[in-house]
């Protein structure tokens, strides 16, 4: 746009027309086009005025009081088209109420009344783009000052990183009800004795010493079983002896298999602090101790009644016609079930002591004394004043006991258990002994 407009000479006061000249510096301009005439009848022309310096211009009104505080906005437009040809628009002033008439082409217009207001000629004009000029604050009562339009680039907003799949909102998690506590949204049933017997399972299945310690009783059992059987059967006659006493020498040899098995189903987990887990997965200690004691009992049985057994058919057949005793079904279920559950209490106690030793190696070292130690010291006492005391530990010796549970006993022993004594005597000692365990179990933290 050009600078401001200024007054236009009277053409009546210099008697020519007044041409429109171009602003300095700007090129040649087509030659405009003839006047419009007036819409409205012809009117005296009041003398032109004189042009108002720009020093006497009204002063632009005061702006409004300012509102709230708000922000505004300058955002870059595309650039505009280029400018096309120059043209001439008229403007002309009319009368108030008069709607404006459309000007013939055909002929030319009068020269233009002298209206209310001033009419005037605005030039357009193309022009080649301008550089970015400031823009001058102008008129009395304000300091000359720069205001500076420029427009920046818009930054790219951040790429957002494609969502593969729209997820729907998460439901609000309704709490507790007031005094109800937690509640767990996973369905949880209440534990009991079976899952603890699973683990305990699990646990004494999946170590290398049950294998080892159970293969080696077997091995022993039914080897020495089958030599000692075969080296007695080349005599003529055994006499009165039951052929299935002589399942006793590897049995002998197979509890010192089981002892050491009964000690590490507890005493291992103190060792290497697994016990933390167990407590902390049941805290109930009964419930622990207990699926321990039932898992070993019933596994040892198990393992004991099948080597036992073979054993006595074994000597059975190979001793049976050396032998003036009748083998009875009592004597066959005593040796091997009854000797399988002497076996197995006998088991229990090398757990309960492990429980309360906490100790592998101590626990089995006293389990070791407990079996030969009574028969050993017997052995050294030969004078008649420790007679009585001497027959005592040789009966109730473990030794002995298993020979009553086959059927027969020592010889050079006076007095001791017969029948099935030695099994409830073995019972009563492994139920002492896992009531300590369990006591000492809820008194001792681990």
């Amino acid at each position: 746009m050009t600078s401001p407009q200024q007054p236009q000479p009277d053409p009546a006061a210099n008697g020519t027309e007044a041409q429109p000249q171009p602003a300095p510096g700007t090129p040649p301009q087509a030659p405009a086009a003839p006047p419009m005439p007036p819409a409205a009848p012809a009117v005296p022309q009041a003398p032109p005025a004189q042009a108002a310096p720009p020093a006497q211009q009204p002063a632009p009104e005061q702006p409004a009081p300012a509102a709230e505080a708000g922000t505004m906005m300058l955002q870059a437009q595309p650039a505009p088209a280029p400018a096309g040809e120059a043209g001439t628009m008229m403007l002309q002033a009319q009368a108030p109420g008069q709607p404006p008439q459309p000007a013939p082409a055909d002929r030319p217009a009068p020269a233009p009344a002298a209206p209310p207001r001033e009419a005037g000629t605005m030039m357009l004009q193309a022009q080649p783009m301008p550089e970015p000029q400031p823009l001058a604050a102008h008129g009395p009562g304000k300091d000359a000052g720069t205001m500076m339009l420029q427009a920046q680039p818009q930054a790219p907003a951040p790429a957002q990183a494609p969502q593969p799949y729209a997820q729907a909102p998460a439901a609000p998690h309704a709490g507790p009800a007031p005094g109800t506590g937690y509640v767990s949204p996973i369905p949880a049933s209440p534990t009991h004795l079976g899952h603890a017997l699973a683990s305990e399972w699990t646990k004494i299945r999946s170590v290398r010493s049950t294998i080892w310690t159970l293969g080696v009783m077997a091995v022993l059992v039914l080897g020495i079983g089958a030599l000692v059987a075969t080296a007695v059967s080349t005599n003529e006659s055994i006499g009165a002896t039951p052929p299935l006493f002589f399942g006793f020498f590897g049995m002998l040899l197979g509890i010192l298999c089981v002892l050491p098995l009964g000690v590490l189903v507890v005493s291992s987990e103190y060792g290497t602090g697994m016990i933390r887990t167990t407590l902390t997965a049941c805290p109930a200690r009964g419930r622990v101790l207990a699926a321990k004691a039932l898992v070993f009992f019933g596994l040892t049985f198990v393992v004991t009644t099948v080597v036992t057994g073979l054993v006595a058919i074994m000597d059975n057949a190979l001793l049976g016609d050396l032998s003036r005793a009748e083998v009875t079904g009592a004597e066959w279920l005593k040796s091997t079930v009854g000797v399988s559950l002497y076996v197995s209490f006998l088991g229990l106690l090398a757990l309960a002591v492990g429980s309360l030793i906490r100790h592998s190696a101590g626990a089995i070292t006293i389990m070791i004394g407990v079996v030969l130690l009574p028969f050993v010291l017997s052995m050294f006492m030969l004078t008649d004043s420790l007679n009585d005391l001497r027959n005592f530990l040789l009966g109730y010796s473990i030794p002995n006991q298993i020979t009553v549970m086959y059927g027969s006993k020592f010889p050079f022993v006076d007095g001791g258990p017969s029948g099935w004594e030695p099994l409830w005597i073995v019972m009563g000692i492994a139920a002492l002994a896992l009531g300590g365990a369990y006591a000492a179990m809820r008194q001792r933290d681990v």
